[in-house]
């Protein structure tokens, strides 16, 4: 089936203009107000995705306020058009051999330029695994001078960083919907003293902030979480929506093991990513080798769909996260705003300047504490108190400027009204997205045919049976069936519920069985009615979930002729 893309259509979304914008059009500019008349009509800007709408409103009514308080200094470098446009990015991270680059040659099914698996640490560099239509490696110097790529900033990294970044590039049909980003194994023991030449945890976080989701590896048979790995889990602070974690080579230990394994890797996380929620921890073995020790396969398998589900809905919920993040970032931009100001405020004009300005650092926490008062703002919304103390020792604060309202009122009309207007144009773009958007490789694996998860269990036992699959348990469901007083071969709803609630299943789950199992809808059950209707109870009982419509292997043989 076709789906039309979301650029063959045309989205009417009104911006309203900035008090900036309103008050000085620039001449010539593709975003500007022509005439006053225009100005007072508010006539919508013509969008054809949600990425164009953000690309605007971030130019037009963001930057404006990160480059007058210089923002990118303190925190994150400007946005570019490839931040916008980009394909959603999974960020794998965890310790030396822990099999990232062995997840990311599972879910493509091929080898990819640059790949090197051991049990040692193979993969020092970063590596982005994108599509292209050959393959090849892209240096990381080259990388960061391509527009088209989302990686221009990175070269703040320098040199150092940039000698250990490439793209890998191949046609991948995974790779035509996300992008996957390799990282050095994190180091423990001595290894981790020694100086990789860049920061490490910061070029994580640049990469925390873009991707759409974080996937943490850890191996089953090693669970110490290194002094690097700790200080770069709390580098990831403030994105842990996007985190998930994923326990590896669990094959390779039997089930009593692997429970303490799980619960010594729940208090081990616990103690570092600081929320009130449990993180989701996927639990299998993910390479295409023999099972080692089969015993907990079912588990796999289930817990192998739950992340390919999870990795699936990525395309389809890019839009609504690039939104996620830019409503972050203005937040983030509007309280740097009132700490610069207030800094600035507090400056002395002439003399005593640097003495001034090592007590405002250290009393920064009583600064953020008034702000928060005045204007009220949340404490989460924040910046690092520590860190934003080591970025004020460097800066020249008479170089600060004072509070400019305007561009701040700019910012809230676009949180207040541009944003809801855009999520209107999301959830439309998300209706055209097909609901597996990411295909091929080992998502295509197990979807179709006798080896998709679930198939031939449950309620789909029996699927490709001659015979009536409730047909040998029938004669039992028999017995039952004529001691509650059937009339004309059926029995009444109310002697039927006296023998199903026996089950101890809630009248939600018996009410839906009843609707499955009365096959002719005409308020009774016959003798195949009633044993369907048992067997729907076993499948729930067995710990499987009914389906939504009775399968055609499941409807018995004396209704077949009337389907």
């Amino acid at each position: 089936m076709l789906y039309p893309s979301a650029s063959s259509l045309h989205y009417l979304v009104p911006i309203s203009p900035s008090p900036e914008a309103a008050a000085s059009p620039a001449p010539g500019s593709m975003f500007s107000w022509v005439s006053k008349d225009a100005r007072r009509k508010k006539e919508p800007e013509l969008f054809q995705t949600v990425a164009e709408g953000l690309r605007q409103l971030y130019a037009q009514k963001l930057l404006p306020l990160e480059e007058h308080y210089r923002f990118h200094e303190f925190h994150s470098p400007a946005l570019e058009d490839a931040d916008f446009d980009n394909k959603p990015m999974v960020l794998l991270v965890g310790q030396y051999s822990t099999g990232k680059t062995t997840f990311i040659r599972h879910l493509i099914e091929q080898d990819f330029p640059g790949m090197r698996i051991g049990p040692e640490p193979t993969t020092d560099s970063f590596i982005a695994v994108m599509h292209g239509p050959t393959e090849g490696v892209v240096p990381g110097n080259a990388l960061v001078v391509d527009p088209r790529r989302p990686f221009r900033k990175l070269n703040a990294f320098g040199n150092a960083f940039l000698n250990r970044f490439m793209c890998a590039q191949l046609p991948n049909p995974v790779l035509d919907s996300i992008s996957i980003i390799d990282t050095p194994g994190i180091l423990s023991g001595e290894k981790q003293r020694i100086s990789r030449g860049y920061d490490f945890a910061a070029v994580l976080e640049w990469f925390a902030e873009r991707v759409d989701r974080i996937i943490l590896l850890f191996d089953a048979h090693k669970l110490d979480i290194s002094d690097e790995f700790s200080e770069v889990i709390k580098a990831l602070k403030n994105h842990e929506d996007k985190i998930r974690v994923v326990l590896n080579k669990a094959d390779q230990i039997e089930t009593q093991q692997l429970m303490r394994v799980y619960g010594a890797l729940m208090w081990s996380l616990g103690k570092i990513i600081n929320t009130p929620e449990v993180v989701r921890v996927y639990i299998g073995s993910f390479w295409s080798h023999p099972l080692l020790i089969p015993d907990n396969r079912k588990l796999f398998e289930a817990e192998e769909q739950d992340l390919f589900k999870d990795i699936q809905s990525l395309p389809r919920n890019a839009a609504l996260r690039k939104l996620n993040d830019l409503i972050k970032r203005a937040r983030l931009a509007k309280v740097h705003a009132y700490i610069i100001s207030s800094l600035k405020k507090e400056m002395p004009n002439v003399f005593g300047k640097e003495s001034k300005k090592k007590e405002l650092v250290n009393n920064l926490g009583e600064i953020y504490q008034k702000i928060e008062r005045e204007h009220q703002i949340s404490p989460g919304d924040f910046p690092s108190l520590r860190k934003m103390q080591e970025l004020l020792q460097t800066q020249d604060f008479s170089k600060f400027q004072a509070l400019k309202p305007k561009l701040l009122d700019t910012v809230d009309d676009m949180l207040a009204n541009d944003i809801a207007r855009l999520m209107v144009m999301v959830r439309q773009e998300e209706s055209l997205m097909p609901s597996q958007a990411v295909k091929g490789g080992a998502f295509d694996g197990t979807m179709n045919g006798p080896f998709g998860h679930g198939y031939g269990e449950g309620a789909g036992e029996g699927i490709d049976d001659v015979e009536w699959v409730v047909g040998k348990d029938k004669p039992t469901y028999d017995e039952i069936f004529y001691t509650l007083s059937p009339v004309n071969g059926k029995i009444t709803g109310a002697n039927a519920k006296k023998e199903m609630v026996k089950s101890k299943l809630p009248n939600t789950v018996l009410g839906k069985i009843w609707k499955l199992a009365d096959v002719d809808k005409d308020g009774l059950l016959d003798d195949e009615e009633f044993a369907l209707a048992n067997h729907l109870i076993k499948v729930k009982l067995e710990g499987h979930e009914l389906p939504a419509d009775l399968p055609p292997h499941l409807i018995p043989p004396s209704k077949r002729r009337h389907e």
